[in-house]
């Protein structure tokens, strides 16, 4: 008599952990706290939301006071170095279990957020060294993650760095858009996490600096990576 491998059972190693939906949510809260850290502490930059990257890009390349074209060019091209690593490695090595893929996933990324931490604790946050190592290496995990989230492919859930589209599915199917409202819940707390993490971020910077939420988003996303399943 043969048994069935234990990733063809339901009940087995794939499903066990937290589901991904409240995993998703907890890597919402990092990102506000990441854009948090870059747009507050590193000069105006963004290095989880590339749309408001790229709104900066533009108001730097037209010589507005206060942002700089060297500091958004740097994480748009980091993250989308990031994230054409995760298309690689998804095509590669993400076949199979859900659960693998994001455990490991998740795994690059904290270690990816120790190191932009341990950066920030060495040296003073607005040198140089600091501010360009924390904006590429920070930027090239949420590119990174932002692959693995599209591959994993949760409803209402698609993205965990930027709310715009978020918000327009929970208008558009809601009651007031004569839609059925379905995943409202999902599309609410994604917001919620969003704001959330951003206040934290931004109370965080203001009173310790960059160091140590970028400690704490380490911490959250190597808690996440440990504990994720494959099940939504």
């Amino acid at each position: 008599m043969t048994t069935e491998p234990a990733a063809q059972d339901p009940e087995g190693a794939e499903t066990r952990g937290v589901p991904l939906v409240p995993v998703l949510l907890g890597l919402t809260v990092v990102s506000g706290l990441i854009d948090a850290v870059s747009y507050l502490g590193l000069g105006h930059v963004f290095t989880a939301n590339m749309t408001g990257n790229v709104v900066v890009l533009g108001f730097a390349a037209a010589g507005a006071a206060g942002f700089s074209v060297r500091h958004a060019a740097t994480s748009l091209i980091c993250f989308l170095a990031g994230a054409a690593t995760g298309g690689r490695l998804s095509r590669r090595l993400g076949g199979g279990s859900r659960r693998r893929w994001a455990r490991r996933t998740l795994a690059v990324e904290a270690l990816l957020l120790a190191v932009s931490s341990a950066v920030a604790f060495a040296a003073p946050d607005d040198s140089p060294a600091t501010v360009y190592s924390v904006i590429a290496v920070t930027a090239f995990a949420m590119g990174l993650r932002n692959a693995a989230v599209r591959k994993l492919s949760v409803p209402g859930l698609t993205t965990t760095t930027v709310v715009t589209m978020t918000l327009t599915g929970l208008a558009s199917d809601s009651s007031m858009g004569e839609g059925t409202g379905s995943r409202s819940a999902r599309r609410t707390a994604a917001v919620v996490a969003m704001f959330l993490g951003a206040a934290l971020g931004a109370g965080l910077v203001i009173h310790h600096g960059i160091a140590l939420p970028l400690l704490i988003a380490a911490a959250v996303s190597g808690v996440l990576a440990a504990t994720a399943s494959g099940r939504d």
